[in-house]
């Protein structure tokens, strides 16, 4: 599909979504879930669009379905605290503190004495994607994208009791 197509597909959605947008129950996959939520969250037609250029969707409205809860909230905070400060987090990650990665953790509602574990955590599984050959070339969206995954990975999984989100 080229840009044209969907840019046109983007704003025929973003349109259609503000009409029924109202009407829908639980959050609006389109401007509350995915990237575009987490880029845009203050400007709803951006967060259309660019969850419909990013993969026509599909992952904002898997997200809506499949876990409703990370379409708002400290999730999408952190998504986008991730991506505004990911040169910090990544230098702080490598370090193993910092205030940005101490900022992060208080988003996600973690305990202050369950910090050093996580940031530990966090800094082994983002070792192993640094050293990885192609990770140079990766854009820093990508990147970012990476460090919220084992982010969450790990306060949602590894030290769930530890934090509130």
């Amino acid at each position: 599909m080229t840009f044209r197509k969907q840019l046109f597909l983007a704003s025929a959605l973003a349109g259609s979504m503000a009409v029924s947008g109202s009407a829908l129950a639980g959050p609006n996959p389109f401007k509350d879930c995915g990237i575009g939520a987490a880029l845009f969250s203050e400007t709803h037609w951006a967060a259309v669009i660019s969850n419909v250029i990013w993969d026509l969707g599909t992952t904002a409205v898997t997200s809506a379905t499949a876990s409703p809860e990370t379409c708002s909230g400290s999730d999408v905070k952190t998504a986008q605290f991730i991506l505004d400060n990911y040169e910090n987090l990544a230098e702080e990650t490598a370090k193993g503190s910092g205030e940005h990665l101490t900022a992060m953790l208080t988003v996600l509602g973690c305990r202050s004495e369950s910090h050093g574990a996580i940031v530990s955590s966090v800094r082994s599984e983002m070792a192993d994607k640094v050293s990885s050959p192609s990770y140079s070339q990766e854009t820093i969206l990508n990147k970012a994208s990476d460090l919220n995954d084992i982010v969450n990975t790990n306060v949602t999984v590894s030290f769930k009791g530890s934090c509130s989100a």
